[in-house]
């Protein structure tokens, strides 16, 4: 169930509820990415703390280490990795084709070459796609699997999280107009399938938690295509919410999640698949976004770059090594409360895995506190006051060590 409490005059902006079997998500919300049943570095249970509100993690992965039988044997996600509160899982739909394709977090995206063949240099094919599912070879042994919408909907509903989404096929802007159009229509059909065996499920297990499956826009740099995504999808009443995914042009983002917020049921949430840059966040809220996830505060992190209201600085550099004050003075984590930019610039010099976890905590204190912040803002009515502060503040202060 969703349910409205404010809305930005003006904008697609507005605050809301999104209630759960395990627990409310005050929405706007940062859901951080666990991928693999944990935030990277990160305890889980620490997540709380920090004020995350839900997790994020990988069907595609869990799927194959430690498998959905080993999670579901363990209690369910949250259970299994000792978290109290909601979860999400997506589809396993990215990582499938993304790894497939023989790319690690992302997919290619140049909207100036145009190609239905999109592999990584040097690398072979390791996923194909027809109408009915994918074929693909593990990236961790080589073995082969295969996912349709029935078998994502059974891994997830193994996995047990409260949010799951359908299985799509993810496209890159680099396809082509045609293959958009065909992959389009084939996400359709899947979105049917997958109602039809979640809805099998669920029947099967009534004293499992409920389970809210959210449909997944589709459509790349296309206006009309992701429009025709949006309202078929949107007419499936099934659906409690929906995803926004695929190939996003950074500078179009706005646009192009507006395209998808006009078509799309009001009364149900929207939740951005993969979005985490504070520029970015700031742009989907704006545009009727809900709920994101990222794996951006933590991987970042993972290489000394950290989050602050006056930009983006890499720890590693000589500017912090004699810096004995916060990350950011302001800010309330875990680390700014005990640690030092030079104790860290120390740690990851001396290559401390601590160093990740302190910088971790504080990256994902950083976006969770920034979107509840704009949720915040919608709610007493200065969101663009607080927009225009923070990005004259952010950006006038980045430097390349932030790079």
């Amino acid at each position: 169930m969703f349910e409205i409490t404010a809305e930005l005059e003006g904008t697609g902006a507005r605050a809301g509820v999104i209630t759960t079997d395990r627990g409310l998500i005050h929405t706007p919300a940062f859901i951080p990415v666990a991928t693999q049943a944990t935030v990277r570095a990160v305890l889980p249970e620490a997540m709380a703390d920090l004020g995350a509100q839900a997790l994020l993690s990988n069907a595609y992965h869990l799927y194959l280490q430690p498998g959905p039988e080993i999670v579901d044997g363990g209690g369910g996600l949250g259970r299994f990795m000792n978290w109290p509160g909601p979860t999400f899982t997506d589809s396993g739909g990215f990582q499938v084709l993304s790894l497939g394709a023989g790319f690690k977090k992302t997919l290619a995206m140049d909207p100036g070459v145009l190609s239905d063949d999109v592999i990584a240099p040097g690398k072979e094919r390791l996923a194909h796609v027809d109408d009915d599912g994918v074929n693909f070879k593990s990236h961790r042994d080589g073995s082969i699997h295969r996912f349709t919408p029935e078998v994502s909907m059974q891994i997830q509903h193994a996995l047990g999280a409260d949010i799951i989404f359908a299985f799509d096929e993810l496209t890159t802007l680099m396809n082509s107009r045609e293959y958009q159009e065909k992959s389009l229509e084939r996400t359709r059909l899947w979105a049917l399938r997958c109602i039809e065996e979640h809805s099998r499920l669920q029947a099967e297990n009534p004293d499992r938690p409920r389970q809210q499956l959210f449909g997944v826009i589709q459509g790349a740099q296309y206006e009309d295509l992701r429009r025709k995504a949006a309202r078929d999808l949107g007419t499936m009443d099934y659906f409690s919410g929906f995803g926004i995914g695929g190939a996003i042009e950074k500078q179009r983002l706005a646009e192009i999640v507006g395209w998808v917020t006009e078509e799309l049921p009001n009364n149900k949430p929207r939740h951005l698949l993969g979005i985490g840059e504070p520029d970015d966040l700031f742009h989907a809220v704006e545009a009727g976004a809900d709920t994101f996830d990222c794996v951006n505060p933590s991987r970042v992190a993972r290489t000394s770059r950290v989050y602050t209201r006056r930009g983006r600085y890499n720890l590693a550099s000589a500017a912090s090594r004699r810096a004995f004050e916060p990350i950011d003075p302001d800010c309330d984590c875990y680390t700014c409360r005990n640690y030092t930019r030079a104790y860290i610039h120390h740690l990851f010099k001396a290559k401390e895995m601590v160093a990740s976890t302190l910088c971790t905590i504080h990256n994902e204190r950083f976006t969770v506190k920034l979107v509840d912040d704009m949720r915040a803002w919608i709610i007493d009515g200065t969101f663009h006051d607080h927009k225009r502060e923070f990005f004259e503040n952010y950006y006038a202060a980045s430097t390349a060590s932030s790079q």
